[in-house]
């Protein structure tokens, strides 16, 4: 496909897709006078969720019954049992009863058959006495309570309190997660255990025998499973999320994790069941999570078809990456199959100008979010706010304050509507928020997205299956454990990289599955020792999931979250039969982000395979261009270019047949003198702009090893020095866009 566009801002060639993919909406704004360092262009109106009310019920409240928690015996953030009581460990789900109470269901107690059989499954109702602006005690009254029971005998398996009059069920019996109430008080709850759809009147008496799943499906606890039978599904991955249609008759139960004989880990599988004929209709959909580990915690029909979907992980407080709620609209697919989802929430970026619960731990300032691992409950209330809560697993969850067991929280979310104005200038997380996480993880992009990135920036490399994934380099030993891990010891070896000899262990000689046992550690330790404290918990993302994650997001400026990969070592990739063009243009397909006007940039400092892009793909293309060295193909080919001609006013010219835009060493801008301080800028943006390119440096970053003299806090290193006031002398000078480990300070800077 010849070369299109001439010069255009990155961040407008992006909205005509905002206003399809992020539901935003364009408003005129007056322009503004040249030179007056304003943002020019249209104004946007996007949504921003904001805290609006708060309420807390104390992790170690007891409501009256036997005490719990016998099998507790091992101190957890402090803790041990038996309690004297009931604990209430979390709301797994809710109900809005619209006369300021809630009906609100623990799970199955302490999170096993074998340590629950003391916890008493109930449905409590409480009243939030809510925290606002306006005051309010933010406590959280337990009113009363029904007991699930099966005193009718409906059961055909033996259950703990079996020769009880009562039958009182409890966590031994059935691992409860998810409940919605029938137009006649009755309650129908999503299990885990078997899994099994129950039916309970409106006292909690079992109404009817537990609704197996179709097909025979069970988990490994269903009390049903034959001896040498395999489960289906796997265990605590049953229906931790029930939704009903608006009308009552549908229930939507939504497997939590993936059938253990799926070949896609991230799909899940939401059902249909009909209450009115007592069965499954056979109708089913595919949802696909942001990665294979993530879970759907709850669900809630806002209108026919149309479901909210809570995400999350299994990691809290600051480790946490998705905590988000996505809208899924049943009559609609993607070319896979899967129905399409939308990001409402992310519950990790939540404005809270009232400073609503400000000093209960972490995450509770402004921003709030909702860290927790257990992130299980949403309620659209009827004005349209969200509820949100969480289960705490007590006492095990401390999320908020280490080594305190989390408090059970409700809090109230208004999907405000706000009018922004899109900063001109582009701000691209390089490897993601590197600077706070190790680099290309999920964990990484998501933080860059809370922190205003614009774009997130995968290296794309290939496993030896074609996978492609980010990785700085295929050379995995400085970002990932894969050193410490004896059954790879034989992967070790020396290769000859782009006419460097490297030793180590490299992506190619891994399958995706292989892969993804490895974890990601942080590649500068020395300088960023913080970092170290996530080493060992994220997988390294295929660019699928790099992918999915940014189009399922909203940049703070309301448009869809880019995404800036780069082909590392594509003649190497192509000496070994793993191209890395055609995959990655087929990812793009896929992903629906192969048009001219998608939030995308093909980066590479090889020119051969950006020339054979510009004809594979409409997205945009930035030539990346070094302060030393010259492009490996030249090298390859013998052609006696260096970086330094792409630089001149005639390379840039002939840049400017393929790319959009240079990405350059951030010294050919301003070089820094024989003091390491900055000195005069060079014509070297005028000249890029004068031939239609943008001009993105790299890379900026805030500790002082990177820093220019004037700009360092001292002599250490790893101090943090002031990374805004270096971005300040390069703005002036007419940079357009920046690679960032720090996207917060960046977009700070940028404004």
């Amino acid at each position: 496909m010849a070369h299109r566009i001439s010069r255009a801002r990155t961040r407008f060639l992006a909205l005509a897709a905002a206003a399809a993919t992020a539901a935003v909406i364009l408003i005129p704004s007056p322009a503004n006078a040249a030179g007056d360092g304003e943002p020019n262009g249209p104004s946007m109106k996007k949504t921003d969720p904001v805290l609006v009310a708060r309420a807390t019920l104390s992790a170690d409240h007891l409501e009256a019954g036997p005490a719990s928690g016998a099998a507790l015996t091992t101190p957890v953030n402090g803790r041990t049992g038996p309690f004297a009581g009931q604990v209430v460990p979390g709301f797994s789900a809710m109900i809005d009863n619209g006369d300021g109470t809630f009906w609100a269901q623990p799970d199955n107690g302490f999170g096993a058959k074998g340590n629950s059989a003391d916890f008493l499954l109930r449905n409590y109702v409480v009243r939030p006495d809510w925290q606002t602006a306006e005051g309010g005690s933010g406590e959280i009254r337990v009113e009363r309570f029904v007991s699930y029971n099966d005193a009718n005998h409906v059961l055909d398996f033996p259950i703990t309190n079996e020769a009880t009059p009562e039958r009182l069920l409890t966590g031994a019996d059935f691992d409860i997660e998810s409940v919605v109430r029938a137009k006649d008080g009755s309650f129908w709850v999503g299990e885990e255990f078997g899994p099994f759809l129950l039916h309970f009147a409106a006292d909690g008496t079992l109404l009817e025998k537990p609704h197996p799943m179709p097909g025979g499906a069970k988990s490994p606890q269903n009390p049903y499973l034959q001896a040498g039978e395999t489960p289906l599904v796997r265990a605590s991955r049953g229906f931790e999320a029930l939704a009903s249609s608006v009308n009552g008759r549908y229930l939507y139960p939504i497997v939590e994790g993936s059938y253990a004989d799926d070949l896609d880990p991230r799909r899940r599988e939401i059902l249909e069941f009909d209450t009115k004929s007592g069965a499954y209709t056979g109708r089913t959909w595919n949802y696909q999570t942001d990665q294979d580990a993530n879970v759907v915690g709850d669900a809630f029909a806002v209108r026919n078809g149309v479901l909210l979907l809570v995400e999350r992980d299994d990691f809290e407080g600051e480790q946490a990456v998705t905590k988000r709620i996505y809208e899924v609209d049943l009559t609609r697919t993607d070319p896979e199959g899967k129905v399409e989802k939308t990001l409402v929430l992310d519950a990790l970026r939540i404005a809270n100008p009232g400073l609503l619960g400000d000093g209960d731990g972490y995450g509770t300032g402004d921003p709030f979010s909702l860290p927790v691992q257990s992130f299980e409950t949403v309620v659209q209330l009827k004005g349209g706010d969200l509820l949100i809560a969480n289960d705490n697993n007590y006492p095990g969850n401390d999320a908020r304050v280490g080594g305190t067991p989390d408090d059970t929280e409700i809090d109230v979310i208004d999907l405000d509507r706000t009018r922004v104005q899109p900063s001109d200038v582009t701000v691209v997380a390089h490897r993601g928020a590197s600077g706070y996480r190790p680099e290309h993880t999920l964990a990484a992009y998501e933080a860059a997205i809370i922190e205003c990135a614009d774009f997130i920036e995968p290296d794309v490399v290939s496993t030896k299956d074609g996978v492609l994934v980010a990785r700085h380099e295929n050379e995995i030993s400085g970002t990932t454990d894969v050193a410490s891990r004896p059954v790879f010891a034989d992967r070790k070896t020396t290769k000859l990289i782009d006419g460097v000899s490297v030793t180590g262990w490299f992506t190619e000689d891994f399958t995706l599955a292989e892969l993804k046992t490895l974890r990601a550690v942080e590649r500068l330790p020395q300088l960023r020792p913080a970092n170290t404290a996530f080493n060992g918990l994220y997988q390294v993302p295929t660019l699928d999931e790099v992918l999915d994650l940014a189009r399922h997001s909203v940049s703070c400026d309301g448009l869809p979250v880019g995404v800036y990969p780069e082909t590392k070592h594509p003649s190497h990739f192509d000496s070994i039969g793993l191209s890395l063009e055609e995959p990655l243009v087929a990812e793009l397909a896929r992903n629906g982000l192969d048009e001219a006007d998608a939030p995308v940039i093909i980066q590479s400092f090889e020119v051969g395979n950006l020339q054979e892009l510009d004809e594979a793909t409409d997205v945009r293309l930035a030539q990346l261009i070094n302060s030393s060295g010259r492009p490996y193909d030249f090298t390859v080919a013998g052609d006696a270019r260096t970086y330094a001609d792409l630089a001149t006013p005639a390379g840039l010219a002939e840049i400017a047949t393929y790319a959009e835009g240079v990405g350059v060493e951030k010294s050919l801008v301003i070089p820094r003198t024989a003091a390491g301080t900055l000195g005069a800028p060079t014509t070297l943006i005028a000249d890029a702009h004068a031939v239609g390119l943008e001009v993105h440096g790299w890379t900026f970053r805030r500790e002082n090893a990177f820093l220019p003299a004037e700009f360092r806090s001292s002599a250490d290193p790893a101090g943090i020095g002031d990374l805004a006031g270096e971005l300040s002398e390069f703005l002036d000078a007419g940079l357009d866009g920046f690679f960032s480990d720090n996207p917060d300070l960046g977009a700070a800077t940028a404004g």
